[in-house]
C-alpha cells in the first residue's frame, strides 16, 4: 500500500506537507485572515484520508508553505503550556516532554468514521504515565456521516473520559476542509445541526461537554456566526499570532485553550509541534479534567 508518510520520510511534518497544502490552497475558499499567497506546486502530493491533523485546514486556507515558521512561534511560552500531536510526530519521549514543562496534551484519536491514528494508543498511555494531563481529539469530516455517528466512533475509539486526574474531555476538531470544499458542502444550518448532533451524542456517551477546536474565520463562515455553542463547549481557538490573545469565533465569550503556533518545538518531540496555552492556572486545568 502507498504510504504518504514513507514517501515524505525524513522531512518535518509541516515541511513535508508544504507542497500538498500549497496545491490545495489554490482552490480553497477565502475566509478572512489569509496572510500569504499560494505557492507553486512543485511536488504535488495530496493529503490522504486519515492524514489530517490539527491546523492542516488553516494551512490550506493560508496557502503558506507548511514548513514556514509562523509568527507566533514560541511567543507565548508563559503560563500553563501544552501540545497536540498525531502520528506525524513519530515516537515521542513523553517523560522528556513533561520535564520540558509541558503540562497537557491532546492526541489525535480518530478521523471521520473509519480512521484511528496508529500512534494513539501508545501516545495516550505513555503521556499518562509521564504525568501529562491528556485527552483525545477527533478530526471532523461532516460530509461523510452524521455528527452522531462520528461522536460514537470517537467515544468508542479513544475519546471516552474518566475522572482520574489526568484525562481531559474530548475535542471536536472542526476546521477548513483539507480535502475539498471549505465547509464540507454543508449549509450553515446543516453545519449547526451536525455540530449539535456531535455534541449531544458525545455528552450522552461520556457526560462531558466536548471541547471545540476551530478558527474564527472557519466558524464564522461555515456556521454563519452561530452563537449556539458558546455556553456549552469550551473553546480551543487556533490563531497563530504574536498578539496577546487570539481572535475568537462569534458566540464564544472567551477562549479556554489557544493554539498559538503550528511550528513550535519541545524536548522529546522530533520536528515541529503545535504549541498551546491554557487560559488559567494548573488548578483550573485539573478542574476541566475532573469536571469540577
Amino acid at each position: 500500500m502507498f504510504s504518504f508518510r514513507s514517501r515524505l520520510s525524513g522531512f518535518p511534518r509541516r515541511t513535508a506537507l508544504g507542497a500538498a497544502v500549497a496545491a490545495l490552497a489554490l482552490t480553497a475558499t477565502a475566509a478572512g485572515g489569509a496572510t500569504a499567497a499560494p505557492q507553486p506546486d512543485k511536488n504535488p502530493v495530496k493529503v490522504r484520508p486519515g492524514e489530517a491533523y490539527m491546523g492542516v485546514g488553516q494551512r490550506v486556507h493560508e496557502g503558506a508553505p507548511a514548513g514556514d515558521s509562523g509568527p507566533g512561534t514560541l511567543s507565548h511560552t508563559d503560563g500553563v503550556q501544552g501540545i497536540d500531536v498525531s502520528h506525524w510526530q513519530g515516537a515521542i519521549n513523553w517523560t522528556s516532554v513533561r520535564n520540558a514543562g509541558i503540562q497537557f496534551a491532546w492526541i489525535k484519536a480518530t478521523e471521520g468514521t473509519s480512521y484511528k491514528d496508529d500512534r494513539f494508543n501508545t501516545n495516550y498511555t505513555n503521556a499518562y504515565y509521564a504525568g501529562v494531563i491528556r485527552g483525545a481529539y477527533h478530526f471532523a469530516r461532516p460530509n461523510l456521516s452524521s455528527g452522531a455517528v462520528q461522536a460514537n466512533y470517537f467515544a468508542s475509539n479513544g475519546g471516552a473520559w474518566s475522572r482520574d486526574n489526568l484525562t481531559l474531555p474530548g475535542v471536536l476538531d472542526i476546521e477548513h476542509n483539507p480535502y475539498g470544499a471549505m465547509c464540507y458542502g454543508l449549509s450553515t444550518t446543516q453545519m449547526r445541526s451536525w455540530i449539535n448532533d456531535f455534541y449531544n451524542t458525545y455528552k450522552s456517551r461520556t457526560s462531558r461537554d466536548v471541547v471545540i477546536y476551530t478558527t474564527a474565520g472557519w466558524w464564522n463562515t461555515c456556521t454563519g456566526n452561530w452563537t449556539g455553542m458558546g455556553d456549552k463547549s469550551p473553546l480551543w481557538a487556533a490563531h497563530w499570532t504574536t498578539n496577546h490573545s487570539p481572535t475568537i469565533p462569534n458566540g464564544f465569550p472567551y477562549w479556554t485553550v489557544w493554539q498559538y503556533t503550528s511550528t513550535g518545538s519541545v524536548s522529546g518531540v522530533s520536528g515541529n509541534v503545535d504549541r498551546n496555552k491554557f487560559n488559567g492556572t494548573r488548578d483550573r486545568l485539573l478542574a476541566l479534567a475532573n469536571n469540577t
